[in-house]
């Protein structure tokens, strides 16, 4: 509990790091205002994989035995190149620690966890809030409709990669993907305990997923994807599925049963920014989350950064209170090196695995794969997949464990 006197405080943006920043701040006594721009909170997007980075904070909320029951465990990442089926990635969380793991989940239930524990908070929810813009040193969040909100002192900015209040690239990423959401398959020959994925070249990408059940009383669920460029998306959907689908068997035949009963409408599709926004805090405007720093899905850390990002403002403000200066400073302190390092690896790691380069997935399948068994590369690996470069939790005060 923060023995600083209790603030204002609005939060922009009701996703995963805006609902795990209201609930430890209502916590610690501030008042906590959350606007969203829908009628209902609701989640948007398919399944994640949550790291020991992001299981930590949840489990810093109490949501750990809440988590596990409705995710599953994920112990490897684990992918072939065809046609060759040559094994170009293999990493394995316990290679850095052997209790170390993953935990695949679908992003409403991770929603529904943090949503439902925010309602038990002393939060104000305010709907059909759209933000246009923000006055830092006003103190206020100003609307699509003309109206501002009252003046908090603090603001802050959760509103994803496509925030207005904060800078966005020229252009997004070329690849994005399609996502499903589907009962885990019947037919063998898919780990349970496994991100899988399959290459052709850096051009093509396709993966599965474990990502549990909503509640004990469905059947587990997994995350499927396919890699696409954003300027195809359309033909893609004109096209319709048959083509696509000789195409998907073709990468996976496993996955026939698969990609044979998916419809247009169950395939969503996804586009991806990486930047980084310059300043993370300008005046009484904090930024968190993806609306600080965006990247590509590659190295799957969004949700864990942004839940990181929550617990490093709860730690600032209590070190701050009522001075905005130091509390910005000690926000940046607690994250900027780590977001940093995850930012630069993304940015290097993305075409590696999407992309039309032809000399850098060859290095990949026929150098750096058979380089990645031989230690130290195998702790090395599992420490960037899990978050835990840069001792982001350390700086926290939290463990992998706890």
């Amino acid at each position: 509990m923060s023995s600083a006197p209790p603030l204002s405080i609005a939060i922009g943006g009701a996703g995963i790091g805006g609902l795990a920043a209201a609930i430890l701040l209502a916590r610690d006594g501030h008042k906590v205002t959350l606007y969203d721009r829908f009628d209902q909170p609701e989640p948007v997007g398919s399944g994640l994989m949550l790291q020991s980075t992001g299981l930590a904070v949840l489990n810093a909320l109490g949501l750990s035995a809440q988590i596990e029951a409705c995710s599953t465990r994920i112990n490897r990442l684990f992918g072939r190149t065809q046609p060759s089926g040559r094994t170009v990635l293999d990493v394995r969380f316990a290679a850095l620690k052997e209790t170390l793991q993953a935990r695949g989940i679908q992003r409403s239930a991770l929603f529904n966890a943090l949503f439902s524990l925010a309602q038990n908070e002393d939060i104000s929810f305010e709907p059909r809030s759209e933000i246009s813009n923000a006055a830092p040193d006003g103190g206020m969040f100003l609307f699509e409709n003309g109206s501002n909100s009252p003046e908090f002192d603090l603001l802050i900015d959760a509103l994803g990669a496509r925030s207005p209040l904060s800078s966005h690239p020229t252009k997004e990423l070329p690849f994005g993907a399609l996502w499903a959401t589907i009962p885990w398959p019947d037919e063998p020959g898919f780990l349970n305990d496994a991100l899988e994925q399959r290459y052709r070249a850096a051009r093509q990408m396709t993966g599965l997923m474990p990502s549990g059940a909503p509640d004990p009383a469905t059947p587990p669920t997994a995350t499927y994807f396919w890699s696409i460029e954003g300027h195809a998306y359309d033909a893609w959907k004109a096209g319709g599925l048959a083509a696509w689908q000789e195409d998907a068997i073709a990468l996976w035949p496993e996955t026939a049963s698969i990609v044979e009963r998916l419809s247009v409408d169950q395939l969503i599709f996804a586009r991806y920014r990486h930047r980084t926004h310059a300043k993370p805090v300008t005046g009484r405007l904090f930024h968190l989350g993806d609306s600080w720093h965006a990247t590509s899905p590659q190295l799957g850390q969004g949700a864990n950064m942004a839940l990181l990002d929550a617990l490093a403002l709860r730690n600032a403000i209590r070190v701050g209170g009522r001075d905005t200066g130091l509390t910005g400073r000690t926000y940046r302190a607690l994250r900027v090196t780590h977001i940093r390092l995850y930012q630069a690896m993304s940015y290097l790691f993305t075409p590696v695995y999407q992309s039309h380069a032809t000399t850098i997935p060859w290095l990949r399948d026929h150098l750096a794969a058979p380089l990645s068994r031989i230690w130290p590369a195998p702790p090395i690996l599992a420490a960037l997949v899990s978050g835990a470069f840069g001792s982001p939790l350390k700086k926290l005060g939290l463990t992998a464990d706890h």
